[in-house]
C-alpha cells in the first residue's frame, strides 16, 4: 500500500458517495448494519466509516438510548457522511484511527467495520484495537472484498487503465481493496489479536449501474485510483476514465450494465 492509497479528498467523497456507493457498497452495508442489530447494542463503534453508507442503514436499526460513535481516518470523509446523515442525538463524529482508538476498554457492545481492513497499515494491530475496546462477549463484524478477479467491474476499469499507463499501471484496486481476501491469512490475524470464535462467509452479489460511464467515473474518480492516475500524469484523468468506459461497454454493453462482486463478511468474538 503507497501513502496515497488512503487519501479520500477533494472531489472523491462526493463522487465516491455518489457513484460508488449505490454501485458496491449499499447492498453491504445492509448486511452488515443487519448483524450489528441482530444482538441489540446498546454502543456500537463504526471505524473507517467512509461517506457514512453503514451509518445511515444501521442508525435506523438502533434503539432510541443507544450510543453510536461513527469515526474516520479522513475528516473529509467523515465531514461528508455527517451532512448526510443529519441531526441524531444519539451519533457521535469523531476522527480517530482504528489502530489507535481514543476509547475506553470495554466500551462497546459492537466495533463495525465496512472495507476499512485492506487500508490499515498494521491489520493485527487494528484487530487488537477492536478487541480492546468490546465488551465482554461483544463482536467485531467487518467484511473485505474478494480477489479482484470476483469483482468484475474493479477488474475491467484496472486493466482498462493500464492500457494507458503500460510501463507503470495503477494497481491501486488490485492492491488495496482487493489485495486482503486470503481467509486463512484473516482468521489467523484475527487470532493473533486475540479472537477466539471467527466465522466468515463469502457473499456474491450483483453490482448495478445505470451505464458504462457511471461505473468509470465512480472507479476513477471516486476512489484513490485517480491520486495514483494524476501522479503519473493529470492531464491524462479523462483519458483514462473514457478508457475504461469504453472498455465497460464493450463487454457489458451501451444501457444499464450488471457485473458481479463479492466479498467475505467477518464476525469475530473474543
Amino acid at each position: 500500500m503507497t501513502d496515497c492509497d488512503q487519501v479520500f479528498a477533494g472531489t472523491i467523497p462526493r463522487f465516491y458517495d455518489t457513484f460508488m456507493v449505490p454501485l458496491i457498497f449499499e447492498t453491504y452495508a445492509a448486511d452488515l448494519a443487519a448483524l450489528v442489530a441482530a444482538a441489540p447494542p446498546g454502543a456500537v463503534l463504526e471505524t473507517a466509516a467512509g461517506s457514512g453508507v453503514v451509518t445511515r442503514a444501521l442508525a435506523p436499526k438502533l434503539g432510541a438510548g443507544a450510543r453510536y460513535v461513527v469515526t474516520d481516518l479522513n475528516q473529509p470523509m467523515l465531514d461528508y457522511a455527517a451532512s448526510r446523515q443529519g441531526p441524531d442525538s444519539r451519533i457521535e463524529w469523531k476522527q480517530a484511527d482504528a489502530l489507535n482508538l481514543p476509547f475506553e476498554a470495554a466500551s462497546f457492545d459492537a466495533v463495525c467495520c465496512q472495507f476499512g481492513a485492506m487500508f490499515f497499515p498494521d491489520r493485527v494491530a487494528g484487530y487488537a484495537e477492536a478487541r480492546r475496546v468490546l465488551r465482554p462477549g461483544g463482536r467485531f463484524i467487518f467484511n473485505v472484498w474478494d480477489r479482484i478477479e470476483e469483482n468484475v467491474f474493479a477488474n475491467d476499469v484496472t486493466d482498462a487503465v493500464a492500457t494507458v499507463f503500460p510501463h507503470d499501471p495503477p494497481r491501486f484496486l488490485a492492491r488495496t481493496p482487493h489485495g486482503y481476501h486470503d481467509v486463512a491469512l484473516i482468521r489467523e490475524e484475527l487470532a493473533r489479536a486475540g479472537f477466539a470464535g471467527v466465522q466468515i462467509e463469502t457473499r456474491e452479489k450483483l453490482s448495478r449501474a445505470n451505464s458504462a460511464r457511471d461505473v468509470a467515473t465512480a472507479y476513477c474518480l471516486g476512489t484513490p485510483l485517480r491520486n495514483e492516475i494524476e501522479v503519473r500524469d493529470a492531464s491524462l484523468l479523462q483519458h483514462a476514465t473514457d478508457r475504461a468506459a469504453e472498455a465497460i461497454a464493450s463487454r457489458h454493453g451501451d444501457g444499464p450494465v450488471a457485473g458481479k462482486i463479492q466479498a467475505h463478511v467477518i464476525v469475530a468474538a473474543g
